[in-house]
């Protein structure tokens, strides 16, 4: 089975799915496909993929009418993920209405990088860390879309929650960080929870389809991490391959979807 975990959808009907006032940015959605969500399906059907969990996109803030639209629709093919404002004292309380009312969102997506501290500027935040317990209690997946400026942080919460499973987005953009701050996302192999995802490629490498300039750096953190904790989103699962070509094909099954359809409870 392959799942991907990467895609947004946008809609261009502005009137019925705004963004939100505080968006961090606003994409231009005026060629977007009437039906994005039809058109991802057929994404999927040319590339093989079975499942995927859908990302709540950053310009709709906390409003999560399109997702909720989505997984309405096609509640066998997909999960989804949330996001709230951890400066929101209200946030924990929405999360909670929220996965009451669509229980396919698996996942609470926290942004931290340079550039993003509008959301967040330390996970010692007491915002941050009632969004997190409330995550944990509904049984959530953390997904954390981080620069390496932040792994230090996050290592200080997992070492006092951990229970915590948690997904990180993008290789942690190791562009937007030192040498010395990537090593210490490394170090968040150290947790037995800690999955990375391979994606993000196209931030850092410019020769996609499959991005083999990036080899020398991925192959460090499929070590780091293994098969068994690493998971793929965004273009062709096809990249899994180049990336990990040395590696068993059953291996290679794991972080194409095997290891995200057992996490999930997809068949």
């Amino acid at each position: 089975m392959i799942v991907e975990w990467s895609t947004h959808i946008f809609s261009p009907d502005l009137g019925r799915f705004p963004f939100h006032a505080q968006a961090s940015y606003r994409p231009d959605v005026s060629q977007a496909p009437a039906d994005p969500l039809r058109a991802y399906m057929e994404h999927m059907d040319r590339e093989g993929i079975t499942r995927a969990v859908l990302v709540h996109p950053e310009p709709y803030g906390d409003d999560h009418r399109l997702i909720l639209e989505c997984l309405e629709r096609e509640p066998e093919r997909f999960r989804g993920t949330c996001l709230f404002y951890p400066r929101d004292p209200d946030a924990p309380r929405k999360l909670v209405d929220l996965v009451a009312r669509q229980p396919l969102l698996v996942a609470l997506r926290f942004h931290a990088h340079r550039g993003k501290e509008e959301y967040l500027d330390s996970f010692a935040d007491r915002g941050v860390r009632a969004l997190w317990e409330k995550a944990l209690e509904l049984g959530l997946i953390i997904e954390l879309h981080i620069g390496p400026n932040y792994a230090a942080q996050v290592a200080e919460v997992l070492r006092e929650y951990p229970e915590s499973a948690v997904h990180i987005d993008h290789l942690a953009e190791p562009h937007l960080g030192t040498p010395v701050e990537y090593a210490q996302v490394l170090e968040l192999a150290a947790f037995p929870r800690v999955q990375m995802k391979i994606a993000g490629l196209s931030h850092f490498a410019g020769d996609g389809p499959l991005y083999l300039s990036a080899r020398p750096f991925t192959r460090r953190v499929i070590a780091e991490f293994g098969p068994d904790r690493l998971v793929w989103g965004g273009g062709t699962p096809r990249i899994i391959d180049a990336h990990m070509e040395e590696y068993r094909e059953a291996d290679r099954l794991k972080v194409k979807g095997g290891n995200l359809a057992r996490q999930l409870g997809f068949c």
